[in-house]
This record gives structure tokens, sequence and C-alpha cells, in this order.
């Protein structure tokens, strides 16, 4: 099989970062880059889902709990429900 270089330009930071999660992974960054290549061939796709970032909001963090909490507007009150109840 013959081989032949790719140049690619990118972020310092970002190619340190990932030559360091590559190494714990026992990847150097060119064994990455092939296999990324490998499965764009195999998949004739990229192979992995590309979307937008989800619009992260307080109500979003709470999970399934939304519209189950709310917020006393006197935490005094809730605290002697708490003493009460203990």
């Amino acid at each position: 099989m013959a081989t032949t270089n790719i140049n690619i330009r990118t972020d310092s930071d970002l190619k340190v970062k990932a030559q360091s999660i590559l190494a714990d992974l026992g990847f150097d960054m060119s064994t990455a880059i092939n296999v990324f290549l490998s499965q764009v061939v195999y998949r004739q796709a990229i192979p992995f889902e590309i979307s937008k970032p989800l619009n992260r909001t307080k109500t979003a963090k709470l999970g399934g709990w939304e519209g189950k909490l709310s917020m006393s507007a006197d935490f005094n009150g809730p605290m002697e429900e708490f003493k009460d109840y203990m």
C-alpha cells in the first residue's frame, strides 16, 4: 500500500489536548486520523453525528423535575416545616 502525506492546520491547543487523549488510548495522531478516514470510507459518511449544541437552560438541567419544584419566597417557612417534621 502506497502512503501519502496530508497537511492540516488546527489550533495548537486543540492538537495538544487531542494528542494527550489519544496517547492515553494508545493512538498517535496519524493512526487516529487513519481510523477516522477508514470509517468515512466504510460508512460512506462521517462516523459520528454532527449537530448544533443543545440550548441548555436552567430548566433543562433539572431533567425530569421541571414543574415539580418550586422556590419558596420565604426560606424560614420551609425550615420551620422541616423542624416540625424532625
